[in-house]
């Protein structure tokens, strides 16, 4: 086997690749981001949207209230049915 043919190829190869590395250093550019008035409508909503409360105060005041006087009742039948419905739509 002869080695110095071998390491001859070898410097040939790391030439043409440190020449190559050089040149794409040489190479600046910069990226660019332009967000269309559609996606900043999108996420100034996204926005309101995380900044609004999960609990409708509207709906859930009158049931507290009803709880803590001990005046809110559940009609079984009413519960029952509404089961059987919902069971009704996952079958």
């Amino acid at each position: 086997m002869r080695v110095e043919a071998y390491t001859q190829v070898q410097q040939i190869y790391s030439t043409k690749q440190t020449a190559a590395a050089k040149q794409k250093k040489a190479v600046h550019s910069t990226d660019q981001v332009e967000i269309s008035s559609i996606g900043k409508d999108f996420q100034s909503v996204k926005q309101a949207v995380a900044d609004a409360s999960d609990i409708r105060e509207d709906v859930t005041s009158p049931l507290k209230a009803k709880i803590q006087a001990g005046t809110y009742e559940v009609s079984a039948e009413s519960f029952a049915d509404k089961l059987m419905k919902k069971y009704e739509e996952l079958r």
